[in-house]
């Protein structure tokens, strides 16, 4: 499938990635073990999926503007989630129902055959806010059989087609197959700003009617972006990023939150959500997605946050942000757990001492109070009632998080050029960060904690 304009921006994708490409790659803030951008702008994980022996990750990419601009859905795959390769855009802004930018969405694989679910976006010229008025997100289908170019695309669902009482805010499907049945989960605000996550169902991936509505009792934020909805060993989860909701203490530090409920009941029907828990405390964490992986669920996060008052030096560079590393979700209790997947530890190199740690893997038997100072620019600290963060150097702008995990057991961390992910007590929580310390600076100064330390090498892209 392919018309002009899409054969006008094939062309202008690939000469700036070749002209800006290099000094993006030159920067020394650029990941080793994290993908990122190759030019350009990058969010929301999209269309993750396994589809025969590729693992494929689609992501936002703005490749005309590091601070963003117009989006398509960039693309990486993989046999082993180490050697990636970079594959030209999935899908270009190039038809009337997404002009203005292909937005977040989701991947069905039946038969070897990927069905890519996204929100198009069409902002109409006029004095409009966009919130109530001026906006399309309207709900699309590609089709790829051969998991590198998109055969097909059709317009599935327009505003008029979603519940009366909604702004022009609908968007991000998740699309799912379950008891010979398809269903989709959208994020929504409410005309009297609530946010809500609406569930379709479908018969042949193509015609959805709205069955039913999820939300809170009492308003919870404005806005449900990036809804994902699973089970986990016998319990249902609801993961979103909501936004809009205003800070409790250390809960719901950053301009927007991200986290998930669980869900008792049917999810089609009666349900109860309980208690929202935050996914990470960090600075730098939004849009998570999973799927399924054989008998594991994995997950990508966006190593970013919308309309974040802190910045990415990288821009100078002419790129900016990044995805996590890929994490195992588990369910315990009532709680999700998220830990690095086992093929991360394939990146060790050789045992390092703390005075060489520059880009690692740490893994830390801690004691009741401890302190850690990784490369004289960021300050880890717990007391047995709270972990928190502390950028001294290199934060752009981001100054402390905090994290009430009551003792701390265990720690692992993984630095890598310019990113901190903590894990703490097994991914009880998680703190992610992007950080900008003096590029040579190295090491690690400890007290209260004990540590194995691996040298990472990095993920091979071509």
């Amino acid at each position: 499938m392919s018309n002009a304009l899409q054969r006008d921006l094939v062309r202008l994708v690939s000469r700036i990635e070749r002209e800006d490409g290099p000094r993006a790659t030159a920067d020394p803030y650029r990941q080793r073990f994290h993908l990122m951008p190759p030019v350009g702008w990058m969010n929301d994980p999209n269309g993750l999926c396994r589809c025969g022996e590729w693992y494929h990750v689609f992501y936002q990419y703005g490749p005309f503007d590091p601070a963003g601009g117009v989006k398509m859905w960039g693309h990486y795959r993989s046999r082993d989630l180490l050697h990636w390769e970079q594959l030209p855009p999935m899908l270009y802004p190039d038809q009337p129902w997404d002009i203005h930018g292909v937005y977040s969405g989701s991947a069905l694989v039946e038969d070897g055959t990927m069905y890519l679910y996204y929100t198009g976006n069409v902002k109409h010229a006029g004095n409009y806010d966009y919130i109530t008025a001026g906006r399309g997100h309207n709900t699309v289908l590609a089709v790829s059989r051969d998991g590198v170019t998109a055969e097909s695309n059709e317009l599935l669902l327009e505003n008029k087609d979603y519940p009366a009482d909604l702004t022009c805010h609908v968007r991000d499907p998740k699309v799912w197959a379950q008891d010979g049945t398809y269903y989709m989960v959208l994020g929504a605000r409410t005309k009297d700003n609530r946010g809500e996550l609406l569930v379709y169902e479908s018969a042949d991936k193509r015609s959805w009617q709205h069955i039913n509505t999820l939300t809170t009792p009492e308003k919870f934020g404005y806005m449900w972006e990036c809804p994902d909805l699973f089970e986990l060993d016998g319990q249902w989860f609801l993961v979103c990023s909501p936004q809009g909701v205003t800070r409790q203490g250390n809960k719901y530090q950053n301009v927007y939150s991200c986290g998930y409920f669980p869900l008792y009941g049917d999810f089609r029907g009666d349900y109860t959500l309980g208690e929202f828990r935050e996914l990470d405390c960090g600075f730098d964490f939004y849009a998570p997605q999973s799927f399924v992986d054989g008998g594991r669920r994995l997950q990508f996060g966006w190593m970013g946050m919308p309309d974040a008052d802190y910045a990415n030096p990288t821009v100078a560079n002419g790129w900016q942000h990044c995805l996590t590393v890929p994490c195992e979700i588990k369910r315990d209790g009532e709680r999700m757990l998220r830990v690095p997947a086992h093929e991360i530890s394939v990146l060790h190199g050789e045992h390092i001492p703390t005075e060489r740690a520059q880009v690692f893997d740490m893994v830390c038997r801690t004691e009741a109070v401890g302190r850690l100072v990784i490369r004289g620019a960021a300050v880890v600290e717990w007391d047995g009632q709270q972990l928190s963060l502390t950028l001294v150097q290199g934060g752009a702008g981001r100054t402390v998080r905090y994290a009430d995990v009551g003792a701390v057991k265990s720690l692992r961390v993984l630095a890598d050029t310019s990113s901190l992910e903590i894990f703490i007590n097994g991914g009880e929580q998680v703190m992610t960060t992007r950080y900008y310390p003096d590029p040579a600076s190295c090491g690690v100064q400890m007290e209260g904690a004990q540590a194995e330390i691996w040298a990472m090498g990095a993920l091979q892209i071509q």
